[in-house]
C-alpha cells in the first residue's frame, strides 16, 4: 500500500516517518515550494520538525495531482481547513485516515462528518491517540487508535502504518475516536490554566477526572462507546497532553492562567491549538444535546476574557453533587 500524506506540519511529517519506516516509499503534499525542496533534498523540516533527520525515501511535492498514485492518504491538516484543503484532491475511492481532532465551526460537524460529505465514496478512518510529534518522529515508542467501520480497510491500514515504536490499536468506534481527540484539547487548555495560575497539583488531577467525566457523558450522548473513550484516544490522548508544554493547548492555558489574553496567545503561535476553536463549538453542541460541561464552559469563558480567578470561583461553587453524574 503506497502512502500519501496531506499537510506538512509537525504531525504530518512525523507520520511520513513511520510511513517511511523499513525504507518504504511516502509522498507528503505541503503548501510551500521552499518547504517541498528542503524536505526532500535536506531531509528535514526545520519550520515544523528542527532536529529531526527524515527517511531518505520520503519525497514532498506542493502538486495534488502527485497524490493519484498513492493507495491511502493520511490527512494532517488543522480541523478548521480540512474541508476546504480535501476539496482540492481526488479521492474516489480510496482511503482517507484523518488525524486532525477537532470539531468543524459553523458545521458542528466531526472531521470524518466533513470528509464524507466531500468525498462520499472514500472509506474513512480516524487516527488518534496520545502523540507528540517529535516523539513519534524520533522513534519513540507509540500506541494510537486506529478506528474504521470497514473492517479489510482497518486492517490494511494497521499493518501498512504498524512499526516496531509505533503501534496501532484496532478499533470500529470512529465517532467516540473523534469526540476523544476534540474534547481532549479543551480539557488540555484547562489544565495548562491550572499551571499557569498555580493552583496546584491536586487541582490538575481533579481537573483531568472531572474533565473526562465531561468528556464521557458528550461520547455518549453521541453514540460513542465508554471503552473507546477510556482507551488511547480518549484518556491516554487527555492525560498526555493535560500535563506537559509540549501539547499547543495545555501552553495555551498557561498563557491564559498567567493572565494573557487569548488573542495575543494565539496571534503569536505558528501552530494551531485546536482547543481554541473547537471549545465554543463543543459548548453549543453540548448545550443541544442537554449535556453539562463546566469545564468546557469554563473555558470559553476564559477564552472570551473572563478573568481566571473570577471562572474558577464559579466552577468551585457549583452546587454539590454526587460523583459520577
Amino acid at each position: 500500500m503506497r502512502i500519501g500524506v496531506i499537510g506538512g506540519g509537525a504531525w504530518g511529517t512525523a507520520l511520513a516517518q513511520v510511513a517511511a519506516f523499513g525504507g518504504r516509499e511516502v509522498l507528503l503534499w505541503v503548501r510551500g515550494a521552499t518547504l517541498a525542496e528542503t524536505i526532500t533534498r535536506e531531509r528535514s523540516n526545520p519550520l515544523y520538525l528542527p532536529g529531526i533527520t527524515l527517511a531518505p525515501t520520503i519525497r514532498a511535492t506542493t502538486d495534488a495531482a502527485d497524490l493519484d498514485a498513492v493507495d491511502a492518504l493520511l490527512v494532517v491538516v488543522p480541523a478548521q481547513h480540512l474541508g476546504c484543503v480535501l476539496s482540492g484532491f481526488a479521492i474516489g475511492t480510496r482511503p482517507l485516515v484523518l488525524c486532525a481532532k477537532g470539531i468543524e465551526a459553523g458545521s458542528r460537524r466531526l472531521m470524518a462528518e466533513v470528509a464524507a460529505a466531500i468525498h462520499p465514496r472514500a472509506p474513512i478512518a480516524v487516527l488518534s491517540g496520545p502523540t507528540f510529534a517529535h516523539e513519534v518522529a524520533r522513534g519513540l515508542p507509540t500506541a494510537v487508535t486506529l478506528a474504521c467501520a470497514d473492517a479489510q480497510v482497518r486492517a490494511a491500514l494497521s499493518e501498512r502504518l504498524a512499526a516496531p515504536h509505533f503501534r496501532p490499536y484496532a478499533s470500529t468506534d470512529v465517532i467516540g475516536a473523534e469526540i476523544g481527540g476534540a474534547v481532549k484539547n479543551v480539557l488540555a487548555i484547562a489544565c495548562g490554566v491550572v499551571e499557569g495560575a498555580g493552583l496546584g497539583q491536586n487541582a490538575r488531577a481533579a481537573l483531568i477526572a472531572r474533565g473526562f467525566a465531561e468528556m464521557t457523558r458528550f461520547g455518549l450522548a453521541r453514540g460513542a462507546r465508554a471503552e473507546t473513550l477510556a482507551g488511547l484516544s480518549g484518556l491516554g490522548d487527555l492525560v498526555l497532553t493535560c500535563s506537559s508544554t509540549s501539547s499547543r493547548n495545555f501552553s495555551l492555558g498557561v498563557g491564559l492562567g498567567r493572565g494573557e489574553s487569548a488573542a495575543s496567545l494565539l496571534a503569536d503561535r505558528r501552530t494551531v491549538a485546536e482547543g481554541a476553536f473547537t471549545a465554543p463549538v463543543l459548548l453549543q453542541t453540548a448545550a443541544e444535546a442537554g449535556v453539562d460541561m463546566p469545564v468546557c464552559e469554563a473555558v470559553c469563558r476564559l477564552l472570551e476574557g473572563a478573568a481566571v480567578a473570577q471562572v474558577i470561583g464559579a466552577l468551585l461553587a457549583r452546587p454539590l453533587r454526587e460523583e459520577g453524574v
